[in-house]
């Protein structure tokens, strides 16, 4: 396994894993084989869509520095972009502290919805009750 141990780039002391094989064997997919694969802009940690990874899409992605997916509907696998043009450039993975769900960051050529909007994201505007932090008192800190 490729790894190396201390602080990362985001300054954490996960260990950064450059071999997928490794990455495959903590990741906990579904009885379907498959994973959800948040996609969010590099730079402005926009949040732009949701899909799924099957082990193959994974490897993929990790190796080709573009995003592909496995559509449960049509039962292949899918680039981003390799027939809307609006492609993305692998810039980042990371797998979650369960290893249930990958944060793919990319740079996003283009519109990420299949609508041809932005985001997947901006469709409604839900309205929540809102949630409040406890104060904290500045001797606490």
């Amino acid at each position: 396994m490729n790894a190396t141990n201390g602080a990362n780039a985001s300054g954490t002391n996960a260990t950064n894993i450059t071999d997928p094989e490794a990455v495959l064997e903590r990741i906990r997919f579904t009885d379907a084989g498959l994973v959800p694969a948040i996609i969010q802009q590099w730079d402005t940690r926009e949040v732009l869509m949701m899909g799924w990874m099957d082990a193959e899409a994974f490897r993929r992605t990790m190796s080709e520095g573009r995003v592909t997916f496995w559509s449960r509907s049509r039962k292949e696998y899918w680039r981003k972009g390799d027939t809307s043009g609006h492609v993305q450039y692998v810039k980042g993975v990371a797998l979650d502290c369960d290893g249930d769900t990958l944060l793919v960051t990319v740079d996003q050529i283009g519109a990420a919805c299949h609508t041809g909007t932005r985001t997947c994201f901006d469709a409604d505007v839900l309205e929540p009750a809102l949630g409040a932090s406890p104060e904290i008192e500045a001797a606490d800190l």
